[in-house]
């Protein structure tokens, strides 16, 4: 996302994500997603007693929808890295539009159990995973979106005052392109007058002699 050109001839601020720092914070939100899938479906049937995903007959872990649900939310994660990446790059306010697509994306995992022809415990137990994983998706990724942006300026350079006198032809950004500047002018050594006595010879002429005839 680009922000136009300053009135003082700055250029324009260009807003970016670091590519790699980006992507290595969404790897990691993508394991943390696993975990938390993983970890939910172990505390519900296992400490809860709540069998989702599958019979309760195939104990804690459950059956091969346990894995699938674990990839799911895992690729869940790097999807809304890549809306969320895009958004960086083009959209106006983009963590606006990404708290908007995750809370409905959100919403609509958690009503969706609720349609099923399950017990009431376990669409509860199902819809209560799924609001942990949407808040997680989307508060972690949105720290490390903060965390990777990257601020850059194009257009030219910035003119900087020099250091040093600007009497002698030289303006504060460089030489005068209109003649020296005021004050007096250097002069070579050996050559040099007074300041106060222009033309005035180095020495001052001995005080005159007074007449003969002087009482």
């Amino acid at each position: 996302m680009s922000y136009p050109a300053s009135p003082n001839g700055a250029g324009a601020i260009r807003v970016r994500p670091d590519a790699a720092q980006f992507w290595a914070g969404a790897a990691a939100t993508a394991v943390v997603a696993a975990l938390i899938a993983l970890v939910g479906i172990l505390v519900s049937r296992w400490a809860l007693g709540v069998p989702i995903l599958a019979p309760a007959g195939d104990g804690a872990w459950g059956n091969a929808h346990t894995g699938e649900y674990v990839l799911l939310a895992a690729l869940a994660a790097l999807i809304a890295a890549g809306i969320l990446y895009l958004l960086e790059l083009g959209a106006p306010a983009p963590r606006v539009f990404f708290g908007w697509i995750v809370g409905l994306a959100t919403l609509a995992a958690v009503v969706y159990p609720f349609s099923t022809s399950a017990p009431v415990e376990q669409k509860a137990a199902t819809a209560i995973v799924n609001l942990i994983l949407g808040i997680a998706i989307a508060s972690l990724l949105s720290a490390v979106s903060a965390r990777a942006i990257r601020i850059s300026r194009s257009g030219p350079p910035i003119a900087r005052p020099i250091s040093g006198p600007s009497a002698y032809g030289q303006s504060a950004y460089g030489p005068s392109a209109y003649g020296p500047g005021p004050g007096p002018r250097p002069q070579p050594y050996g050559n040099t007058e007074p300041l106060n006595h222009p033309g005035s010879s180095p020495n001052p002429p001995p005080p005159p002699t007074p007449p003969s005839d002087w009482r």
